[in-house]
């Protein structure tokens, strides 16, 4: 209610200073000054203790214009370290206005790698007409297809040569990779024992403490919801890792596995 009082009061000063819809500014000596014709008159201030809105909304429009900060008049170092912080959507957008900037190579080469760290296709020579910014698209594509089929996602990798056909470069690639569903990899792990066997192996439990180590492997390679084979088997790797990387521990305490 109080606000709707002010703009009351607000509207009836505005219309005693002569002030209108239709673009006229504040009376000065009874008479209006139409706003085309202001840059032919001198008094632009306050006239009658009113106030100036061309002036207003001129200063407005240049504090504006002001703070939209071009990155193209910024050292190239400090550009691309602003963009660095950009997701890919964010950057794909950031290349409509800097397309040079937001399209180079070594930005999309961070974000690849920062969500997949290992891929086969990252220790070879890149191919004729190869991008980072294109690698970026097929792993998220692959990445979509996996948590929806894990076999159809790992053969779209395979197909796009971005892993090679081989039970470690998978385990890597599941390894170093954040954005697969847990669900549907657990699913795949136990059909591909060889796969899990690698993953097993990518585990440094050296002095480590042992719940952490449990946490560590299981936080990588989900556990079952059900008691079963499955389950057992993980125990059993876990623990012949466990012991592998702790050799002077288990002869000092005469553990085995």
């Amino acid at each position: 209610m109080g606000q709707g009082l002010w703009r009351i009061a607000r509207n009836q000063q505005l219309q005693q200073q002569g002030y209108s819809g239709q673009g006229y500014l504040p009376r000065e000596h009874g008479r209006r000054i139409p706003a085309n014709n202001v840059s032919s008159t001198s008094h632009r201030k306050q006239a009658q203790g009113g106030i100036d809105i061309y002036h207003l909304l001129k200063t407005r429009k240049s504090k504006e214009q002001e703070g939209f900060i071009n990155l193209e008049m910024l050292p190239p170092e400090l550009s691309f370290t602003i963009l660095s912080y950009l997701n890919a959507t964010d950057l794909c957008l950031a290349s409509c206005v800097w397309q040079d900037l937001a399209n180079d190579e070594l930005l999309w080469q961070g974000l690849c790698k920062s969500t997949w760290g290992h891929c086969s296709i990252y220790n070879k020579n890149p191919p004729l007409g190869f991008s980072f910014r294109k690698l970026y698209m097929q792993l998220d594509e692959g990445s979509l297809t996996f948590n929806a089929n894990p076999d159809e996602g790992v053969n779209y990798f395979m197909s796009k040569g971005i892993l090679d056909d081989s039970p470690k470069e998978i385990a890597k690639f599941i390894f170093c990779t954040r954005t697969l569903n847990w669900k549907k990899l657990r699913i795949y792990l136990d059909e591909r024992r060889d796969v899990l066997d690698d993953l097993v192996t990518l585990h440094n439990f050296r002095n480590q403490f042992l719940p952490n180590a449990l946490r560590e492997f299981f936080r990588h390679i989900h556990a079952p919801e059900e008691r079963g084979e499955y389950l057992e088997t993980l125990i059993t790797k876990f623990s012949h890792r466990f012991c592998a990387c702790n050799p002077d521990l288990m002869r000092e305490l005469g553990l085995s596995p």
